[in-house]
C-alpha cells in the first residue's frame, strides 16, 4: 500500500515544446483554409481585460496521439505563429514519484529523441501548408523546451512548503540532472521562481521550467513559455541574418577606401544594407509586440522572468547592437557617397569653367 502511494505521489504532465523557424511569415487566413485549424483562445492566470491578447492569434492544429518505443503516449498539437514559427507541443500525462520525474527529466532533456520526432511531424505539415508561407526557408533554426507541470503533490499544500521540502529535486529537474546539485547551484536555480497565489509556483530555467498549478492556471504559463521560446528563435534568426550581412559590408568598404571616386559606388551597397535594416527592424517589432500584456502585470512579470532565464534578452541585445552598427555603417556609406558626388560636381563645374575660358580666349585670338 505504501509503495502504491509513493508511485502516485505526483500527478501532472510533462510538456515538450519544439519550435522551428520555417519562413518569414505565415499567412494565417490561408493556413486555416489548408488545415482547418482553430485560433488560440485567450488563456491567462486570471480574468483579464479584452486588450490582453495575441495581436494575431496563432492557429492550432491537433494531430493523432504519438507513442514512443518505450510506451509513453503524447497528445500532439501544432501551433503556427504569423511571424514564421511553428511549434510542436507534446504532452505526456505523468503519475509517479520524484525519482521517476527526475529520471525522465534527465533522460529527455539531454537526448535528441524529441527533436527527431518533432521534425518527422513537422516536415509533411510544412509541405502541406507551403502555399501559406512567405519566403519559406530551406534550413530551419530550432529551439526545444520542457515544462514539468504538477497539479497534485501529496503532503504539499503551499509553494513555500514545496520549496522548503523539495527544492533540491526541483532544481535537479529544471537543470535536467539526476545527481544532486551543489548548494550554490541549487540556490541559483530557485532564484528564478514566482507565485501568484500561495498554492502555485513557477521555477523557470534556461531549457526547462517546473510548474505547480491547476490545469487551468498552468495553461497560461505554458503559452507564455511557448511564446517566449518563439521570440528566442526569431532573435537568433535576426542575429544570423546580420552576422551574414555585416562582414561583406566591411570588405566592401575596405576595397573602396582608396580614393574619393571609388565611393561613388557605395550607394547601391548602402541601399541593400538599408533594406536589410528595415526588414529586420520590422520583423523584430512584429515578434516583440505579438502578445499584449497591458493590464495583466503578473503575466508581464512572468514573461520578463522567462525571457531573462531562457536567453531572449541576451539575443535581443545582440540584435540591437548589430542593428546599431549597421545603421552607423549605412550613415557612413551615404556620407561617403555624398562626398564623392560633391567632389564630382565640383570637378564638373571646374571643367566647364576651363572649357568656357578656353573658348573665350580662343575667340579673342
Amino acid at each position: 500500500m505504501n509503495c502504491k502511494m509513493v508511485q502516485t505521489e505526483l500527478e501532472g504532465s510533462i510538456i515538450i515544446l519544439t519550435l522551428y523557424d520555417i519562413a518569414d511569415e505565415v499567412t494565417l487566413p490561408e493556413l486555416r483554409e489548408l488545415i482547418g485549424g482553430t485560433t488560440l483562445p485567450p488563456s491567462f492566470k486570471h480574468p483579464a481585460p479584452e486588450y490582453l491578447r495575441f495581436e494575431r492569434p496563432p492557429v492550432i492544429e491537433r494531430l493523432p496521439v504519438v507513442t514512443l518505443p518505450s510506451g509513453e503516449q503524447f497528445e500532439t498539437t501544432l501551433q503556427y505563429y504569423d511571424y514564421g514559427v511553428v511549434s510542436v507541443l507534446l504532452r505526456f500525462t505523468f503519475r509517479g514519484d520524484w525519482q521517476r520525474l527526475q529520471q525522465l527529466a534527465g533522460t529527455w532533456i539531454s537526448g535528441t529523441l524529441f527533436d527527431e520526432l518533432s521534425r518527422s511531424l513537422v516536415r509533411p505539415k510544412v509541405a502541406q501548408v507551403r502555399p501559406s508561407l512567405v519566403k519559406p526557408y530551406d534550413h530551419w533554426l530550432s529551439e526545444d523546451y520542457y515544462v514539468f507541470h504538477l497539479h497534485t503533490i501529496q503532503g504539499i499544500s503551499t509553494a513555500a512548503e514545496l520549496l522548503q521540502k523539495r527544492g533540491g529535486e526541483i532544481s535537479q529537474i529544471v537543470r535536467g540532472e539526476t545527481n544532486p546539485l551543489a548548494e550554490f547551484e541549487r540556490a541559483e536555480v530557485l532564484q528564478g521562481c514566482m507565485s501568484y497565489y500561495p498554492n502555485d509556483l513557477v521555477v523557470a530555467g534556461w531549457n526547462a521550467t517546473f510548474l505547480y498549478d491547476t490545469e487551468a492556471g498552468a495553461a497560461a504559463t505554458i503559452r507564455i513559455l511557448e511564446y517566449t521560446n518563439s521570440q528566442l528563435l526569431q532573435f537568433r534568426h535576426y542575429d544570423d541574418i546580420l552576422t551574414r550581412e555585416l562582414p561583406p559590408v566591411y570588405r566592401f568598404l575596405e576595397r573602396r577606401r582608396t580614393g574619393v571616386l571609388a565611393s561613388w559606388g557605395m550607394r547601391p551597397a548602402a541601399a541593400r544594407l538599408r533594406t536589410i535594416l528595415l526588414e529586420v527592424t520590422e520583423l523584430t517589432e512584429r515578434t516583440t509586440n505579438a502578445l499584449k500584456f497591458m493590464g495583466d502585470m503578473f503575466s508581464a512579470r512572468l514573461h520578463k522572468l522567462c525571457a531573462a532565464k531562457i536567453g531572449v534578452n541576451d539575443y535581443q541585445l545582440l540584435v540591437q547592437e548589430k542593428l546599431r552598427t549597421a545603421d552607423e555603417l549605412y550613415d557612413f556609406m551615404i556620407e561617403q557617397f555624398h562626398q564623392a558626388r560633391g567632389f564630382l560636381l565640383e570637378i564638373t563645374v571646374v571643367l566647364i569653367l576651363v572649357i568656357e575660358l578656353f573658348y573665350l580666349f580662343s575667340g579673342r585670338k
